[in-house]
């Protein structure tokens, strides 16, 4: 067995007679309240003769504890010099509270260490001399204050550069600073100058009649002040002291840091006689509280053989606590009457020890612990909480695919999981699914085309005319597979607009007549969802860039399209939209133009097609609205629906809602027309349940244009039935590449001009119709293009009324605005029309759609084929001049 261990009895401390009651007085005066703060005696200790232990106890408790102390200094005035003074002392003070070893921050004292170094300063008393008088303490105080002493840099060479930059550097090192202190002096600034202020505003020395502070600071110096009182040069010096400790120990709600400060620092001094320097201090500390009647945090202890000579009556160290009750009752009266000693607390002690009472006694003069949310822990649990908290919003509103750039013109955020918001620089571009890349691409490409805008404007001294136009559509939120293009409408119309770009990029440079175009794309989410969060960002653009002069696209008709052409309108931004159809969207918007026939004119041509060409009595309509919409939201669908409804009557049997899933095998063999009237996602679906008809495949498939998007899409139609033709509307049938060079050959300067800059070379990716070869245009790039000219077209014609003949002036792009550009667009339209390379636009007085614009139905036999053309088989509209020629079937 192992011996029990027998731990050695503690030894009780030995303290003397009263000991006890004064630490615990000392411990609470020294504990800084929560709220307001206390006043401080001068405790003056009297003890035995030859009797130290009053002292040693006081500099054993002060100094015991480690981690937070009280801010204390120990002065023994025993062994120092007979000629010690007031100075030395607080020389003395300021160097041993001045030190970061108390567990808090250390004291900054500002006021007294530059009347300490003021007053060791000696200026010469000649006053011609070239470093006396007040330019010598000019330049000292500079130099103290922390600015650089020494000769001015020195820069080689006697050139001009040489001269230039010795001037500027003579600015930074000589002059600026002079011109600050100069300031700072003065004191009249505010938040400039307070501590030379304050030296002007105390009371000690008389400094109003020095008129500047450097006149007071010069009755400070070794010499000059030998005029001034000895006691009022101690009593400015102590006040200093003083002020920098209240200003220490202020509480401001907006620094934590201040509420770290819980004890109130003790100065202790051991040996002080009534004819030595520590009474001395004892007794100004005592006639600054009552002259100037303010407080301060410091308590002095002073520890003495005999009583002070100011009257005060002593009670015993075990009578601490109700001596200090009475001293802070009479206080108010003492100070009233500035009694002398009216802060003096004298205690006595006698020559006897006693034990430390268990538990009694403070172990150390503590400083308490500061309020939860003054510790410096909160600083970084608050900064880390911030950042999280903002890393958590930025998360929710920001994606490394979608930020803002401070540099650019790109104001973007996250809205239901999708990139929302306006770019023009490559910084920010829409859209990082897979399968994409080519939208993408063509973003970059106009942001390019954007940069080499701004260097021709630039360069032509901004004498072209310059408008922006922002491209607002769908360029997210569409599930896709890696080899899928889902975004082939908002492709083309980029593609458009791009090439509209390039186009008046080509125009001469000396040609200051011709536009200059710059394009913001703009991404309003998945159908347009999000359309007035993109509206609102669009406004603060619109405000702030006056070149911005209208909107291009809008894509899908729907409710919230609607919405935004409402906000668009009040904002007063034109729209132009190239495929929007569904009847009426102009009653959203009274500066609103479409570039497409309505869907009325769909199906009356459908239901011409159907008469004339197929000649069947009935029709089986479907219709879808794509994924998480409804008839009521689509209005492409919706105002569709209704045309046929209206134009085939009781000839239409079966009109229902197609789903994904759900089987068409009733429509296998069906003799009339099959009619698609839904949006061209679900059309893929619909294809493949036909495909259950295996070789009885209904005989006429017909769909509306929104399948032209399918049609564009190869990994689509590779999985469709190959036995089943299909025929589609198109609206921009004269923009083919057939057609083009039709065109062309006829000398049609608009046709022919638009082949060439689709298939140039770094425009289009890849480029088109070159040497009967490549994609297809796309059926969205001729109207997206004839949108964009047609505004182009209208700001050429206003800057050239506005500048008549003087086509060299700068271009003001505040002498224009959006409302007035499209007044121009329907005026030069009430002409004729616009000769659009898509067909003839014209406009009704009162309408925003065109009348009888060229409609186009076409055949792909096998739709597995991508290769193979579509064919033209029937036309409704004008093409480029004349009367409405009616519906008919397209020459072979």
């Amino acid at each position: 067995m192992r011996e029990p261990v027998t731990r050695p009895r503690p030894v009780r401390e030995q303290l003397p007679a009263g000991g006890p009651e004064l630490l615990t007085l000392l411990a609470r005066l020294l504990r800084r309240p929560r709220r307001g703060d206390r006043r401080l005696p001068l405790l003056w200790l009297v003890r035995p003769a030859g009797d130290g232990a009053v002292a040693a106890l006081l500099r054993r408790f002060a100094a015991r504890r480690a981690g937070r102390r009280v801010p204390h200094a120990v002065l023994d005035l025993t062994g120092r010099p007979a000629g010690d003074d007031v100075a030395s002392v607080l020389r003395e003070l300021h160097r041993q509270l001045s030190v970061e070893a108390f567990g808090a921050p250390r004291l900054r004292f500002r006021h007294y260490p530059l009347a300490d170094w003021l007053m060791h300063q000696t200026l010469a008393v000649d006053l011609d001399a070239a470093d006396s008088g007040r330019a010598a303490l000019v330049r000292r105080l500079r130099d103290w204050r922390g600015r650089r002493a020494g000769e001015d840099p020195q820069v080689g060479g006697d050139s001009g550069l040489g001269a230039a930059l010795h001037l500027l550097l003579w600015l930074l090192w000589r002059a600026v600073p002079g011109v600050v202190f100069r300031i700072a002096v003065s004191g009249r600034v505010p938040l400039v100058g307070r501590q030379y202020r304050w030296f002007m505003r105390q009371q000690y020395l008389a400094p109003r009649q020095s008129v500047t502070f450097l006149g007071f600071a010069e009755r400070l110096t070794a010499g000059w002040r030998d005029g001034e009182h000895p006691a009022q040069v101690e009593k400015l010096l102590l006040h200093a002291f003083l002020e920098d400790l209240r200003l220490a120990y202020r509480r401001r709600f907006w620094r934590p840091g201040d509420w770290r400060r819980t004890a109130y620092p003790v100065l202790v001094l051991d040996g002080a006689r009534p004819d030595n320097v520590g009474h001395t201090l004892v007794r100004l500390v005592d006639e600054v509280r009552n002259e100037t009647g303010r407080n301060d945090p410091l308590l002095v202890v002073a520890v003495a053989a005999d009583p002070p000579p100011e009257p005060a009556a002593a009670r015993p160290l075990a009578e601490a606590e109700e001596a200090y009750e009475e001293w802070v009752e009479a206080l108010p009266e003492n100070r009233r009457l500035r009694r002398p000693g009216a802060w003096l607390m004298l205690l006595e002690a006698d020559d006897r020890d006693v034990d430390a009472p268990v538990g009694g006694v403070p172990p150390a003069l503590v400083a308490p612990d500061p309020p939860w949310w003054a510790r410096r822990f909160l600083p970084a649990a608050v900064a880390l909480a911030l950042v999280a908290g903002l890393g958590v919003w930025a998360h929710g509103r920001w994606a490394p695919d979608c930020r803002p750039w401070p540099t650019d013109r790109v104001t973007v955020r996250l809205v239901g999981g999708e990139c929302v918001g306006y770019s023009d620089t490559a910084g920010q571009v829409f859209n990082s699914e897979p399968g994409q890349d080519r939208l993408r691409a063509v973003q970059r490409r106009i942001f390019a085309q954007n940069r080499a805008a701004e260097e021709v404007w630039r360069r032509s001294e901004h004498r072209r005319p310059y408008l922006t136009l922002v491209y607002l559509g769908s360029l997210t939120g569409n599930r896709t597979r890696a080899d899928e293009e889902s975004y082939v409408s908002e492709r083309e119309e980029l593609e458009g607009m791009a090439t509209a770009q390039y186009a008046l990029l080509q125009e001469s440079a000396a040609a200051d007549d011709a536009a200059l175009l710059h394009i913001v794309v703009a991404n309003a989410g998945r159908q347009m969802r999000h359309a007035g969060d993109a509206v609102r960002m669009l406004e603060g653009l619109a405000r702030d860039d006056p070149t911005v002069l209208g909107v291009v696209g809008l894509v899908d008709s729907r409710t919230s399209t609607a919405a935004a052409l409402r906000e668009l309108n009040r904002v007063g931004l034109p729209v132009l939209a190239p495929t929007l159809s569904a009847d009426r969207m102009d009653a959203n918007s009274s500066l609103y133009l479409a570039m497409s026939a309505p869907n009325r004119d769909q199906a009356r041509m459908v239901e011409a097609y159907a008469r004339q060409v197929l000649r069947v009595g009935e029709a089986h309509v479907y219709w879808t609205t794509g994924e998480g919409s409804s008839l009521a939201d689509d209005l492409y669908v919706a105002t569709l629906v209704d045309g046929l409804r209206e134009r085939f009557g009781d000839r239409i049997t079966r009109l229902d809602e197609w789903r994904s899933g759900r089987r068409l095998t009733q429509e296998c063999g069906y003799p009339g027309m099959l009619f698609f009237a839904g949006r061209w996602s679900e059309f893929d679906g619909f294809m493949r349940a036909l495909k259950e008809c295996g070789a009885n495949p209904p005989r006429h498939l017909v769909a509306d244009d929104s399948v032209n998007r399918y049609m564009a899409n190869p990994g689509l139609r590779a999985s469709a039935p190959g036995n089943l033709p299909v025929t589609y509307v198109s609206k921009a049938a004269l923009a083919t590449c057939a057609s083009l060079r039709t065109a062309q050959a006829g000398r049609d300067d608009a046709r022919g001009s638009f082949l060439t800059w689709i298939g140039a070379d770094g425009l289009l990716d890849p480029p088109r119709c070159r040497a009967g070869t490549g994609p297809p245009v796309g059926e969205r790039v001729s109207l997206a293009y004839d949108a964009t000219m047609m505004t182009v077209r209208a700001l050429e014609s206003l800057a050239a009324r506005l500048r008549h003949a003087d086509t060299g002036r700068r271009w003001e792009p505040r002498s224009v605005n959006p409302v007035g550009v499209h007044a121009e667009v329907l005026r030069q339209n009430a002409a004729g029309g616009y000769p659009g390379v898509s067909g003839l636009i014209r406009y009704a007085p009162d309408s925003g759609e065109p009348v009888a614009k060229r409609l186009a139905l076409l055949t792909v036999p096998k739709v597995p084929d991508v290769d193979a053309a579509p064919v033209e088989v029937f036309h409704c509209g004008v093409a480029d001049t004349g009367p409405d020629p009616g519906c008919r079937v397209a020459p072979r």
